[in-house]
């Protein structure tokens, strides 16, 4: 199957967007299909795409004002003449915004079927920044995911909230975890004694600094005797959260096994942002056998079983944060408990699994679009 990505953002960029494409892309490629990628241009340059698991066409971008880490493509007729170069049978669209819009039209144009994939919510993101337009975000997205030929979303939070906005053929399809990589053997006493040389509780959060992750809630959570907080991550809001959250180690951007080393650990992890259409790190998290706390909303929701995997908390509630880190910092048996079951949850989520359902939707539409033209 010849299968264009067209994605708001792929590596080196460092978000669930980002991820969820070259996944896609790695097991396209694995499994004998033939995948391209169109891509916003990064500051990084060519080299960027050297280990790509195919090839990969960049569209001129500008970085977003006040938030450089992310890039918006400009207008360009690239995406069109990737899809009809390639001779697509399947435009994939990868959290369609901008350059995803350009990837629906071209699809249109040469009479190929979409799958669109929701990935965030830009209704909380608009609530959040400019605190209005969460209306218009909306018409945004239904205008966008209409035109598909379907639609996938993450969490069946996501699922519920683009049919009630009248988003049509909306069908589930969760993340992968790489539980390999993120397993809890790779715990490192020496990294424990370095974050915590008291032997203080680690707490983390590991994600994007900005606003509508609000990581400001883990301050309270941080004033706990016997609790140090660990916060991996860049974005705007690094310089005020240094300020909110005095006794944190921030330990910047991290990946690959260092990331996987620092998640196993720690002995809690907490998210705090509240529109989350999936949230991966709590998945990594738990596939590295740490009890995970969560806001109550969003793909939290189906990723944390309360009670069992870990804990759900209202979101925006620091006091909640707090008082859910002080339950698992006095009871070390319910944190291994926690942190197995969350193990035990994820571990048949590999991304080859929900890779291969991927190309069953995939195979699904491209039947029905014969179907109609039958």
């Amino acid at each position: 199957m010849r299968v264009v990505i067209v994605t708001e953002s792929f590596p080196p960029d460092i978000n669930g967007v980002a991820h969820c494409a070259l996944q896609t892309a790695r097991h396209l490629a694995a499994r004998g299909h033939d995948p391209l990628v169109v891509a916003p241009a990064t500051a990084a340059g060519p080299e960027a795409d050297a280990g790509a698991p195919c090839p990969v066409v960049r569209v001129p971008s500008l970085p977003l004002p006040g938030y450089p880490q992310v890039r918006v493509a400009l207008p360009s007729r690239r995406v069109a003449q990737a899809v009809a170069a390639h001779r697509a049978e399947l435009v994939h669209l990868a959290s369609p915004f901008v350059l995803g819009v350009r990837g629906m039209a071209a699809a249109a144009r040469h009479q190929v079927p979409a799958v669109a994939v929701y990935q965030t919510d830009l209704a909380g993101y608009a609530r959040t920044y400019v605190g209005a337009g969460e209306a218009a975000a909306w018409r945004r997205i239904r205008s966008v995911h209409t035109a598909a030929d379907r639609t996938l979303a993450p969490s069946t939070v996501a699922q519920r909230d683009l049919e009630a906005h009248g988003v049509p053929r909306v069908r589930l399809w969760p993340r992968g975890v790489d539980a390999v990589r993120f397993r809890p053997e790779r715990r490192d006493g020496l990294l424990r004694t370095e974050l915590a040389p008291g032997g203080e509780l680690l707490v983390g959060y590991v994600g994007r600094l900005a606003p509508e992750k609000q990581v400001e809630l883990l301050a309270r959570a941080g004033g706990l005797q016997g609790v140090r907080l660990v916060v991996v991550g860049d974005g705007p809001s690094e310089t005020s959260l240094r300020g909110a959250l005095p006794g944190a180690r921030f330990l910047g951007r991290r990946t690959g096994d260092e990331l996987a080393r620092i998640f196993a650990s720690l002995d809690v992890f907490v998210h705090t942002g509240p529109f989350e259409t999936f949230c991966q790190t709590v998945q990594e998290a738990m596939a590295s056998g740490v009890p995970v706390i969560a806001p109550a909303a969003g793909g939290p929701l189906d990723l944390v079983d309360h009670g069992r995997t870990g804990l759900l908390v209202p979101p925006g509630d620091a006091d909640a944060v707090r008082d859910a880190v002080w339950a698992l910092a006095a009871d070390p048996g319910l944190r291994a408990a926690y942190g197995a079951a969350g193990r035990a949850a994820v571990a048949g989520r590999t991304w080859e699994a929900v890779g291969d359902q991927l190309v069953e939707h995939y195979a699904e539409v491209l039947y029905a679009r014969t179907a109609v033209a039958a």
